[in-house]
């Protein structure tokens, strides 16, 4: 996607100290140094080609951190800059193993949830994006139900009762100061906090969006650390 014809994609695996390391390399467009330091940010893109061929999500890195981080692992990336080409590196713990019948209540205290899960309600017309934050979500230990249009996310509201809500304002079939609106007055959602996660950021739209009942208005590209922080 990123190399044109002709270019090299370089895959190795190898072993650093107590850290299998993984690198992938390719000759293809680069990153740039402004764009370099938040590559794995959500929503982060580099400069698209016209056509947007080369376009994605702005996810797929901060999905790929993520996956790294419950594992123990770390997820890097360096570039000589546009045209030169890119490489990641992946370095996971090698881990011994564990003998058999060994400390049950350790294993249980891995697999427990490191932050109280909450029932959340993910909207947006973009199905990638909706996906990739019900991924992230899932990952966290959270309940996730989400929804494509602005009548969706309200039936979904009223069987799911969110205790939080990212909500999209340009949504098909009803907008999101309006979906805002109707849950602000669904009975069990008195106290729930909503969340405008969207491409809208001018002053205006920010007081359109508290007057709908908006609790907070994140403008995207937004660090999922950000998301994290809000969730009480």
């Amino acid at each position: 996607k990123y190399t044109d014809e002709g270019g090299r994609i370089e895959i190795s695996a190898g072993r650093e100290g107590d850290r299998a390391v993984i690198r992938v390399r390719d000759s293809g467009s680069g990153i740039s140094p402004e764009v370099l330091p938040t590559i794995f940010d959500l929503f982060s893109q580099g400069k698209r080609s016209i056509d947007r061929t080369q376009g994605g999500m702005g996810i797929g890195l901060t999905l790929v951190r993520s996956l790294m981080a419950l594992h123990g692992g770390t997820a890097e990336a360096r570039s000589d800059g546009p045209g030169r080409g890119s490489e990641f590196t992946l370095r996971l713990p090698l881990h011994a193993g564990r003998p058999a019948g060994g400390d049950r209540e350790r294993r249980d205290e891995d697999r427990r949830p490191l932050t109280k899960v909450r029932r959340v309600l993910v909207v947006d017309d973009n199905v990638d994006s909706v996906r990739s934050m019900e991924l992230l979500l899932g990952m966290a230990g959270h309940q996730v139900e989400t929804a494509l249009d602005g009548p969706s996310a309200v039936a979904v509201a009223e069987r799911f009762l969110p205790e939080f809500v990212l909500l999209d304002i340009g949504l098909p079939g009803m907008d999101g100061y309006e979906v805002a609106r109707r849950l602000r007055g669904m009975p069990g959602l008195e106290g729930s906090i909503i969340v405008a996660l969207t491409g809208y950021g001018q002053e205006e739209d920010r007081r359109l969006s508290r007057d709908a009942g908006f609790d907070h208005h994140l403008v995207k590209p937004v660090d999922f650390k950000a998301i994290q922080r809000l969730l009480p």
